[in-house]
């Protein structure tokens, strides 16, 4: 069903006081903007080089000069988390932005133009029936191991996801008066769609897209936790859990905090996306 966009400015206010006033989210946003704030940050917080080692501190735990340990190479732990978080948040963001454009698109063709909708919607069917890590590991291992190849990966394996939440909803939309009006005025089609269709589908999108971050987020750790995702090199949550497992019970810290850290982020995302499913949608919001 499709979701009416808040176009007013005090209808945006009392969605923010809304999501505010759910403790839960409030929690979740303080969560994402400290983890966010620490990422962008990483050159200036992190008390050590995450990539300098030093094999007279390897695998220490955690103390006040490495709050978070030191791994098998003696790199510090905390610094190395931080830094991850950098790769691992800008990698589900960028998926999203990917799977936008191209969910967008697909469910826009498929729910506004009829003949389109047969071929598009049996091609959102076709990659739905593989499972999404099965999915994503074969894209990879076709295009290599690499950032750029992760994000076009998950990127593709999402698409269907958000392409299907747009198609529903450009179904109802179309039928809606103001379209048959903007129809029989002669307006273009490429302006119903963007105008009048796409606007109205800004809320599903929104919510949608913080499902998809927290579901990138953990993907690229599995990946990264199978050896199919980035360099092993490049510190990103998935790849210091990866590197950690081989010294699980002697160094549990190395796999504990990276851990720690996707849990904060995925279910925090999870929650706003819960948050803002239940505030942006009206019907919704009367039981609020």
């Amino acid at each position: 069903m499709a979701l009416p966009s808040t176009a007013g400015g005090g209808d945006r206010w009392q969605v923010l006081r809304l999501l505010v006033a759910r403790k839960t989210v409030l929690i979740s946003l303080i969560v994402l903007v400290v983890l966010i704030a620490a990422a962008l940050l990483a050159p200036y917080v992190s008390p050590f080089d995450p990539y300098k080692l030093s094999i007279m501190n390897r695998l220490k735990g955690p103390s006040s000069v490495h709050w978070f340990g030191t791994d098998d190479f003696g790199r510090d732990v905390f610094s190395r988390v931080i830094h991850g978080g950098r790769l691992s948040l800008m990698v589900g963001f960028s998926v999203v932005i990917l799977a936008s454009v191209l969910g967008i698109a697909l469910g826009l063709i498929a729910g506004f133009f009829r003949r389109a909708d047969k071929f598009v919607s049996r091609l959102i069917d076709a990659m739905m029936a593989f499972p999404d890590i099965l999915l994503a590991i074969a894209l990879v291992a076709a295009l290599g191991p690499s950032l750029i190849n992760v994000i076009i990966a998950l990127g593709i394996v999402y698409t269907p996801r958000l392409a299907r939440v747009v198609r529903a909803s450009t179904l109802v939309i179309r039928e809606l008066p103001f379209v048959e009006a903007a129809r029989a005025l002669g307006v273009p089609t490429y302006r119903i769609v963007t105008v009048h269709v796409l606007r109205n589908l800004i809320s599903p999108i929104l919510v949608q897209g913080t499902f998809i971050f927290a579901y990138a987020i953990l993907a690229e750790a599995g990946l990264s936790f199978l050896g199919v995702g980035v360099s092993p090199d490049i510190p990103t949550w998935g790849t210091m859990i990866n590197s950690g497992q081989q010294y699980m019970g002697q160094a549990d810290w190395i796999m504990i905090f990276p851990g720690i850290a996707i849990v904060l982020s995925v279910l925090s995302l999870q929650l706003l996306g819960d948050g803002l499913r239940d505030v942006l949608d009206p019907r919704l919001r009367k039981e609020l």
